[in-house]
């Protein structure tokens, strides 16, 4: 299975830092949970993070995916932290993966 990655960004200091985070959660946390789907030939995957810089000056982000057919969505808002908005995010996917 082809896993498409699309990533929106609003605030140009976290797109280096979006990038590298949904790559390493990718690649090194949720690696073995995405085997699963990835089973049949013509199975395809979507991932979509987006980040946006509310007026509190915090990160809101929301992660959908959609792989073979199922579909997750996750969001959150005030996050101070871009690093832990993003793996929050991830860490919620991971946990709904696992279940499955």
């Amino acid at each position: 299975m082809e896993i498409q990655v699309k990533m929106h960004v609003n605030a140009e200091e976290a797109k280096e830092v979006t990038q590298r985070l949904v790559k390493h959660n990718l690649e090194n946390k949720l690696d073995n949970y995405l085997k699963k789907f990835s089973t049949k030939d013509d199975a395809e995957g979507v991932i979509e993070l987006k980040i946006d810089k509310n007026k509190k000056d915090l990160y809101d982000g929301v992660l959908s995916a959609t792989l073979d057919g199922h579909s997750f969505r996750y969001e959150r808002e005030d996050y101070k932290n871009l690093d832990d908005l993003i793996n929050h995010l991830f860490e919620h996917f991971k946990e709904e993966l696992s279940k499955r």
